[in-house]
């Protein structure tokens, strides 16, 4: 590390993406230039396994050439609605899905089939497990992605999950340090503000994250939130030395890697500018600095930062102590990649993927009833899924839970609007009233509250309902008395085969909610 200079030590501490499936010039440049050393992967970069183990292999080809170190190459692949590698690759199901099987083992599994399926691939780094706990309903970004709305359910499946990935051989983050669940604005948005005492955050949402901290978790993503009442400084958790060095490391006793958030969040480059965020993170304690998408915003960060350790408002020594930790850290898992899976290795793990997300299947309330072939009587409705916020995976459009449950049932299907208004609630109701069963899918209808009001509708109107929650489970709290409510978690392929399944009688759903009541 002596012989880095100090550009060379800066680019180690970046990780920046790029826009399509090949490396792209200007992403070139940044490695060539600047000496960026580490990728972040979404999904617009994926097409199939064969186009990702090629890019993959030549990103660490490109890196490794032009900075002397391999790169760590990350993804978000919590699972569920979070899922970035492709459909011929094996997707697990989300954390609430997950926690709601009933079966820790099932996290620890999940974990497992991911890092292998990662590595395959030639990636090296997932930004999972979500440690999180839910405990605001209204949280428009973490919702399902947490294991539950108790500290308990959360560090019981987080750590599992954080095993599986650990035995797996990939680097796995636990986030969002000090606790994301109880926000109702998401940081990609907005700048989140938790308003609660270190003694109240010891008492809770501390708690995943201590354990995990205890049982040895290597790395750890900042949160971009506001804490007043332990940063009087209004800066957010990433940018605050108070909450990084001094809660994280010190009281703690955290000693792995620190990360940040992507700073091109609103969080940060609206309210402090991504360079700034940058200067702030690494002050505080934070590692390795995520700038996600713009090349000008990462030259941006590398020329604020160099200047400021020039002029000696950043000590070198912060940026040699985070380097040295990188390099650590790349040492163990830079070069490690799996070999080719086989056809069975890949069946066996689709199996257990698609097991897990029939087991976590709930039934919440009233009567489910059988929906037959052919049948006469029945109909299934619901609208098409969508990008619900900026942690998600972008949808495609060809997934339809009334398509695919019309079709495997051959009974008629209709889609609706996500969010119906009062005209077009008429018009289905109309539609659909010589059928005495209506199946709808529901997506995030506490959001979208046409949705809700169809279902009472329907319910008024004297149809049987079976409501399907394919996003968040709180849509089935307010279903009319009498109406079948089921929760699936995730509008997946896999969630919908797994409904689909239940819905005809296959298999009982034996999913129970890991959440309070």
């Amino acid at each position: 590390m002596k012989e880095l200079t100090l550009k060379e030590k800066i680019g180690q501490l970046i990780v920046t993406g790029f826009p399509g499936q090949d490396l792209d010039e200007a992403t070139l440049r940044l490695i060539e230039d600047y000496k960026i050393g580490n990728i972040i992967l979404f999904a617009h970069n994926v097409k199939d396994k064969g186009q990702l183990k090629h890019l993959n292999a030549k990103l660490q080809e490109k890196i490794t050439e032009h900075t002397g170190y391999p790169a760590l190459i990350s993804i978000d692949q919590e699972g569920g609605r979070v899922t970035r590698l492709p459909q011929d690759a094996v997707n697990v199901p989300g954390a609430m899905a997950i926690a709601s099987t009933g079966r820790p083992e099932n996290a620890y599994a999940a974990g497992r089939i991911t890092a292998r399926e990662m590595r395959e691939l030639g990636i090296n780094f997932n930004l999972a497990p979500v440690l999180d706990i839910n405990n605001n309903k209204q949280n428009p970004v973490i919702n399902v992605r947490s294991y539950g709305d108790t500290a308990e359910v959360v560090t019981e499946y987080g750590l599992q999950m954080l095993r599986g990935l650990r035995e797996g051989g990939v680097l796995a983050a636990i986030k969002h340090f000090p606790g994301h669940g109880d926000t109702a604005v998401d940081s990609h948005l907005g700048l989140p503000s938790i308003d609660k005492s270190l003694e109240a955050l010891a008492e809770l949402e501390l708690k995943p994250f201590q354990a995990a901290i205890d049982s040895g978790a290597e790395c750890l993503t900042s949160a971009h939130i506001l804490f007043p009442a332990i940063e009087k400084n209004q800066v957010p958790a990433t940018m605050s030395r108070s909450i990084i060095t001094g809660l994280l490391k010190e009281k703690m006793g955290y000693q792995g890697l620190v990360i940040s958030d992507c700073l091109e969040m609103n969080a940060i480059q609206k309210y402090y500018g991504t360079a700034e965020g940058a200067i702030g993170a690494l002050k505080a304690g934070v590692h390795l600095l995520f700038i996600s998408h713009s090349s000008r915003l990462v030259k941006d960060a590398v020329q604020r930062i160099e200047q400021a350790v020039r002029s000696g408002e950043l000590p070198l020594a912060i940026i040699d102590e985070a380097v040295e930790k990188v390099l650590f850290y790349k040492a163990k898992y830079g070069r490690i990649v799996g070999g080719e899976l086989s056809a069975a290795e890949h069946a066996v793990n689709r199996r257990a993927a698609e097991a897990i997300s029939l087991e976590s299947i709930c039934h919440v309330s009233g009567e489910l009833e059988r929906v037959k072939r052919n049948a006469s009587d029945t109909i299934v409705i619901g609208s098409l899924p969508y990008r619900p916020d900026q942690a998600s995976s972008q949808i495609g459009m060809d997934l339809s839970f009334p398509a695919e449950a019309g079709a495997a049932f051959g009974i008629p299907y209709l889609v609706t609007d996500i969010n119906p208004d009062e005209q077009e609630q008429e018009r289905i109701v109309a539609q659909v009233k010589d059928y005495q069963k209506v199946v709808i899918g529901l997506y995030n209808g506490c959001d979208h509250t046409g949705q809700l009001q169809l279902v009472s509708r329907l319910a008024r109107a004297g149809h049987r309902v079976a409501a399907v929650a394919f996003g968040k489970p709180y849509d089935l709290e307010t279903l009319d008395e009498g109406v079948c409510g089921l929760a699936a978690f995730e509008y997946t392929r896999t969630a919908i085969h797994s409904v689909i399944r239940i819905l005809g009688g296959e298999t009982p759903p034996t999913g129970r909610l890991s959440l309070r009541h």
